[in-house]
This record gives structure tokens, sequence and C-alpha cells, in this order.
């Protein structure tokens, strides 16, 4: 495939991605009850003249009667977007829904997102003026110096709404709070480092006035610009960056300014800061290498040549990534939530610090299991907080709210602080966060991956996908010829991965089905038929599973799950002293994942085989979050007899004597498991009291398939898996015509499974 095509390919990736079902990223949806004809008239005429009189009367009960107080605009001229430059206001857009979208997942704020057609300062001011009726914050994104500097301060003179340009003043706070750390972990001080910083742009004059404002001392700073140092004898520069002019004579180029210096701060381009000069930096040197994707110096080259250097970049895939959404969506919950009339300096080192100081607290579990660690701990490698840790709505948006108030900006203040700590956490977008963790634990050790029906599009596809993204390394079973010729017409790229056809006979071919023979030969099966089984790619590839020649096996697109499970069970087997396999899926819903099973095996098991299904599935769900189990029948703590209640029942006081660790409760109705007053009121002796399950065990294999499909297609919520449990090596089986995004979840979740099972043995 040309390398063309490969480009090409990408890019009708996100075109598609963009432009597939409803175009755009973002919506709009009612959060008022809109079903009958009377919700309609208090929605709109004549009802909604109440609302409109009451705010005529006060202009503050805006923030009670509409969507003001959690409304954002995001607003952008298109000059200065992303790595792209001037591309203009149109083509800016899906880089500010970007940017709402993360608004909306990480602090629950609506956003409008606003392309203005003109660079001239006035007319820009005047526009967003005019807009401030509408909007409870403005975010400005993706202006260019120096028009953004002088936007932004009128702007700020002249509205009495929140605004701030995060390309300024995100980065600044961000690296703020990296720095801080750093500097203690390095046994440095503030008013003493000496710091270079390469880059003169709105990022970089923001960031060094904060800087200064925790303590940096401006003479120990020298900047430099595309065309170097900025020094009292340039006359090409504005008032804004002559404040940062040095009066050093001892320095001209950055290899100069490097000698000696504590810190380096790059906000500039990549590749421009060579090893020789970490060399001549001081013992203990910081530097944080912010361009992006490409860092003024990699992270490896760095690291080797200065073992005793802390390192930052803007990247994810290296420790200390300095990353915005650490910042700004808290930052404008924070000020949204007490109705401030801007952002303050006092509100910003309130996040700085606020950011600073969460970085040196325990890390919580679920960070550790989203980056595969075993226990992040405050020192070189995490001076700060990673972007999934949910800490960060209620330590930020709480220290920029009291900052706020502290300083008199707030219009309203917040009296009960443990109140507002929970609406916060209730604010937390819970349905992708889960799988936005788990891929990124997946990425952090991809597996090999061997695809069993290879011959697919949307397996290729998928293969793609998973490879580009670094979740795993596919291996594709089937007729080369035929794969290939699905790739061309597809303009797939799976260019170099291994591709092996089990119907051309080979020594492992041999190996395998000796194996088998000797492992079934007492169960009916000859050498012959165990070197014809071979031929089977289902066969194959859990052999190759068993022989380490792959680490996961994914089938089932279109087979039936017999078929995909028996030669599994036959070749691999299930783990020591376990007796049954059960299947599992994970529903991602708006109230966080719920976890079902047995939806796909067990088609009405006892009540010794509940108990294994459940240790089975409670020992997965512990990867992700911690199990609370809810074991399902049409029965509550022995209201109604039958058989499903009584073998329930039975189940329940198994597991209670056999693991008394597990917090486990039953059998009970659905809804009393997901609902925490209802089973509080009316059974308040229930181990389950105090939030919902979110582990459900079906009574048998019909009532789980019934209930994951209806809340999978009434519901709304996103089906995961199955996820074949209780097998000795990781085997997945696909659900028969899965979409390539189930697909993509499936070998995710996958990779981590063996991640876990390298890690047990």
């Amino acid at each position: 495939m040309s390398k063309r095509s490969k480009v090409d390919n990408r890019k009708q990736d996100a075109l598609d991605y963009h432009s597939s079902g409803r175009p755009g990223k973002i919506q709009v949806i009612p959060t008022k009850p809109t079903q009958s004809q009377r919700d309609l008239s208090l929605a709109y005429s004549p009802g909604v003249a109440e609302p409109c009189l009451r705010i005529a009367e006060n202009q503050e009960d805006a923030y009670k009667y509409t969507a003001k107080g959690n409304l954002v605009a995001v607003i952008s001229n298109g000059t200065a977007v992303l790595g792209l430059g001037d591309i203009g206001p149109a083509a800016s857009k899906p880089v500010m829904e970007g940017k709402g979208l993360l608004f909306k997942i990480f602090a629950d704020i609506d956003v409008f997102d606003l392309e203005l057609n003109t660079k001239n300062v006035d007319e820009f001011v005047q526009i967003v003026k005019a807009l401030e009726p509408t909007f409870g914050g403005v975010n400005l994104e993706d202006i260019a110096a120096p028009l953004c500097f002088e936007i932004e301060r009128r702007l700020k003179e002249e509205m009495k709404i929140p605004v701030m340009h995060d390309d300024q003043h995100g980065t600044a706070i961000i690296s703020g709070a990296a720095l801080m750390n750093a500097v203690e972990i390095q046994h440095k001080k503030l008013d003493e480092i000496k710091m270079v910083i390469n880059g003169a742009g709105a990022a970089a004059i923001s960031c060094s006035k904060l800087y200064l404002a925790i303590g940096v001392k401006k003479e120990n700073l020298v900047m430099f610009d595309k065309d170097g140092l900025l020094h009292h004898g340039r006359t090409d520069l504005d008032d804004i960056r002559k404040q940062f002019f040095t009066d050093r004579t001892d320095v001209n180029t950055l290899a100069d300014a490097m000698k000696g210096a504590d810190v380096f701060i790059g906000l500039s381009a990549g590749n421009v800061v060579t090893p020789e000069m970490l060399l001549t930096m001081a013992e203990n040197p910081i530097v944080f290498a912010m361009a992006n994707p490409v860092p003024e110096i990699s992270y490896e080259l760095a690291t080797e040549t200065r073992k005793d250097l802390i390192m930052a970049t803007g990247r994810s895939d290296y420790p200390n990534q300095v990353n915005n959404v650490l910042g700004f969506p808290y930052i404008f919950r924070g000020a949204l939530d007490v109705r401030a009339t801007g952002i303050n300096e006092e509100m910003k080192l309130a996040a700085v610090k606020a950011i600073a100081e969460l970085a040196k607290m325990p890390v919580p579990e679920e960070v550790n299991l989203a980056y595969n660690a075993r226990n992040f701990k405050f020192g070189k490698d995490y001076i700060i907080p990673k972007p999934v840790d949910s800490r960060l709505i209620t330590t930020v948006s709480t220290a920029v709210a009291k900052a706020a108030m502290d300083s008199g900006i707030a219009g309203k203040h917040i009296l009960d602080w443990d109140a507002y700590h929970e609406e916060l956490i209730s604010r937390l977008g819970k349905e992708d966060k889960i799988m936005r963790s788990i891929s990124g634990k997946a990425k952090l050790e991809p597996k090999r991956v061997v695809f069993a029906e290879a011959d697919n599009y949307k397996i290729l596809k998928s293969a793609q996908i998973v490879r580009d993204e670094g979740i795993a390394t596919p291996i594709l079973l089937g007729n080369k010829e035929k794969i290939r010729e699905i790739m061309l017409a597809n303009d797939l790229d799976l260019e170099g991965v291994e591709i092996i056809n089990p119907q051309l006979t080979s020594e492992k071919s041999e190996k395998y089905a000796n194996f088998l023979f000797k492992k079934r030969q007492r169960r009916g099966i000859t050498l012959f038929d165990a070197r014809k089984m071979m031929l089977n790619r289902n066969y194959y590839g859990a052999s190759m599973v068993q022989f380490g020649d792959a680490d996961v096996l994914i089938s089932g697109l279109t087979r039936n799950y017999a078929a995909t499970v028996k030669p599994a069970l036959q070749v691999i087997g299930t783990e020591p002293g376990v007796k049954i396999v059960a299947g599992m899926y994970m529903m991602i819903t708006k109230r966080g994942p719920v976890f079902f099973g047995d939806t796909t095996v067990n088609v009405n098991p006892d009540a010794q085989q509940l108990v294994d299904i459940t240790v089975l599935i409670e020992r997965s769900v512990r990867q992700f979050v911690k199990p609370r189990v809810a074991m399902l029948s049409y029965s509550n703590f022995g209201s109604n007899e039958g058989i499903v209640p009584e073998k329930t029942r039975e189940a329940v006081r198994l597991l209670h004597e056999q693991y008394p660790e597990m917090v486990v409760d039953g059998e009970m109705q659905a809804n009393f498991a997901m609902n925490p007053t209802l089973l509080k009121d009316n059974y308040g002796f229930s181990s389950l009291n105090g939030a919902p399950a979110n582990t459900l065990i079906f009574p048998n294999l019909e009532s789980g398939n019934i209930a994951y499909k209806l809340l999978q297609e009434i519901g709304g919520a996103e089906a995961v898996g199955p996820i074949l449990l209780g097998m000795n090596k990781p085997v997945h089986v696909l659900q028969l015509g899965s979409s390539v995004r189930e697909i993509v979840n499936v070998v995710t979740i996958a990779v981590v499974d063996a991640q876990t099972k390298a890690a047990q043995h």
C-alpha cells in the first residue's frame, strides 16, 4: 500500500468520525419534559412569559430560570488553530466543538461554539460583549498574538462574566503547578532558579507572568523567540514582550542561556534543544519541553542524557503531561458556580496550588488502573495529576470558587461546602470515562491479538484501529490473498501485520495438533482429527495463545458462540480451580458502568454454579471498579417462593459463608438493586445499602440476555462484550454481527485481561 493511501486512509477516518450520523460532535437536548401539550405550553407560550417577567425585574434571575449559569461560549476567529495556523473561522469549528466536548465530559458545562469572521479587535470585542446576556462565561480559543492579548484585556474589563483565553492561561496554570512541584522535588527554590523560556507567543508570555507571580525572579528569566533573545536592542517587539527583555550581556544564543540554567521551558518548536545543551544545565535540572507533537527534545534523549532531570511534555504517552484539560473545565466550573464576574489572578493561583497539592495526595486506584500502574506516587515521574483523576473537579473547582469569594468577585456565596462537593461529584459524566480509562491502560502494555476471522472488513478495520492507537499488535488468520484484496479494496493500512493461513500446514500446525491429541486422546480425538481441527482458525488461534505465539484470541463475529468457545475450551481450558466459564457484559450508562452476568454461557445454573459465576464476575469487575454485587430475582429477601428465588437465596447464603469479604446481597428485584433509597426504606439491613449495585447476577441466561439487550436498545446504554471469564488464557468471543466500535472495545478489554493474567503468572 502506498504512503499516499495510508495518509488518505487516516484522513478519511477523521472525516467519517465527524460526518457519520448527526454531523459534528455536539448537540442541544431538552432538560425538561416535552411530551405533553401542557409541557409545551409551560416551555414556550404562554408559560414562558412568567420567567421572562421575573428576569425583566431582576437580571440575576436569568441564572435561576435559564441555562445561563451553566453555559460557556467557546469563541475563536480561527487565526491560530492548533498546529494549523490561520485557517479561518469556519475551518476552526471542529476544534471549537471539540473544546465544547471536553467542557461537557470533564465538568458538565454546556457550550455554544461561536466562530467570528473578523480579525479586527474592536469588531471582535463588540460582538462578544453583545452576547453577555446569553452566557455565564467566555472561553477564548486559538486567536493569534498579539490580537489575543488586547481582545482578552478589553473583554475582561468590559464584561461582568468570566473571560479567559485558555491558550494563554491554561498552559500557564498547569505548567505552573508542575513547576512548583518539580522545584520542590529537585530541592531548589522558586526565587533562586535560573529559567530559560524558548518561545514568546501567547502561552509563553502568560506562563512567564504566572511564574513570576508564584515566586520566580524576573532577573533570573531569559526569553527567546524565533528571532533570538529578547533584549533591549530589539526594536521589532510589542510592549507586552518588552516586559521580558533581559539585561544579561553574557547570553546571545539558546546554548549560552542553558549554561547553568535550572529550568528550561519550551513553547516553541521540536528538536531545538540538543543533549549538549542539557549537559551544561545545573544539577537536578527541570525541562518542560511542551511543543506538540514533537517536543523541543525527545523524552528518551533527555532522560538518557541527564539521569537527574525532571522532564515534562505536552504528550500523553510520557510521564508528566502538561495538559490544559487539568485546568479549564474546573476553573470555569468554580467560576460559574459562584457567578464570578471574572477570572482574576487569585483564582488562577488558587487553581495552580490546588493542582500542585493534588499531585501530593495518595492516588485513587481508578487512576492506577487506568495507566496500569501499581501506585503513582509524588516524585520525578508524577509531578501533576492525571487527566482521568476524578478528584480534579472537586479540588480545583472548589479552590477557584473559594478564591472568587475571598477576592470579592463572586455574585453568589457557597455556604455548604460538603453539599457543593457532592454536587460536583454528581456532575461527572461517567458513561465514557470507564472506556477511556481502560483504553489508557491497554496502551501502556499492548498485547498480540490474533483475529480468527480476518477475511472480514469489520475485523480488518478494527485491527487497523487497535494498531494505530497502540492498543494491540494484530495477527490475522485466513487466506492471505483474500485478506489483501479486502485491505486494498477498502484502503486499509495493515502493512507489516502478520497473516497466517492455517489451511497451509506447517511445523507449528503439527506441534499444535500433537498437543491437542495428547490432551484429548482419551476424549475421542485421534491425531488425524487433531490435524484436521488445526485447519480450523478457532483451533489454530487458540493454540497460538496456548503456546505463547499470541496473547489473546478474538473470534465470534460470523460464527455462533459455541463454535468459538468449544475449541478454546478443548485447547486452552479453564483456569485452575475454575469449574465453569461465564459471560459478562459491561453496560456503559449515564450512571456509570454496570456489569451484567451471566449473559451468554450458562442456560440455567444451579445455586453452586451461581456462586462460581459470581466469583468469576466479581473478580473481573475488580479490574475496573470496586464491585457491589446484587443477586437478582423476582423476589426480595424471601418475599416470594419458587425455584428461582430459592436457588438465588441459597447462592447468597453460600457466598456470605465462603466469601465474607465480598460485597454481595440478594435475592432482590432489579429496581431495589439500583435504587439505594428504595432499598434503604424497605430493607435497611442489606449490605448493599448506601449506593447502587454495579454488578448484577441474573438467575439464568434468559433473563440476563433479555435485560442487556433491552437496556442497549431502549435505554441507550452501550454494551461492551461479551467478556468471557474463567479461561486459563485470554479468549474473547464477539457478539454475532458486532460493529467496528464494539470489536475495538472488546479487543481493548481483552488486552487489559491479558495484562492482568500475565501479572498473575
